[in-house]
């Protein structure tokens, strides 16, 4: 197996494209909290689109503490089949252009999304890694963006 940067960010970026559901885990003054959130992966920017309201105990703590972690993981009941992404990253509340721009990605990729007027959110990525079995039991792939992004 190969362990190149750009084949590793390959497999990677599959893996997020095919699956549309992640584990958002905030945190803020020893306060820790865990939510579900549909996605969109942004693959320009390296980073997932979510809608969640800004009330939210999730949302509140990310904007006092932008910094998350979490997983995108399918439910296998064959360990040879296991597939998933642990992942820690920023997130941040979409305003103007930005935001505007993800809504209708958002939308064309949920419909249902447009009865709504739920905020966007941009997590965007910084360091993931990506366990994949069904190439071998505990293959593991990495990625870190870089400190210029």
């Amino acid at each position: 197996m190969t362990t190149d940067p750009k084949y590793s960010l390959n497999a990677i970026c599959r893996y997020l494209k095919r699956n549309h559901v992640v584990s958002l885990c905030t945190t803020n003054s020893g306060d820790l909290w865990c939510a579900s959130c549909f996605y969109l992966f942004d693959m320009e920017d390296m980073g997932l689109i979510i809608m969640s309201e800004s009330h939210t105990r999730h949302g509140k703590q990310a904007l006092a503490n932008p910094q998350v972690a979490g997983t995108i993981s399918a439910q296998t009941r064959n360990i040879a089949l296991i597939q998933g992404i642990q992942y820690t990253g920023q997130l941040h509340l979409l305003t103007g252009e930005d935001e505007q721009r993800a809504r209708e990605k958002y939308i064309q990729h949920f419909p249902i999304a447009k009865l709504t007027s739920a905020p966007l959110w941009r997590l965007s990525l910084d360091e993931i890694k990506m366990t994949d079995n069904k190439l071998g039991f505990g293959k593991k792939f990495f990625w870190q963006r870089s400190e210029s992004e």
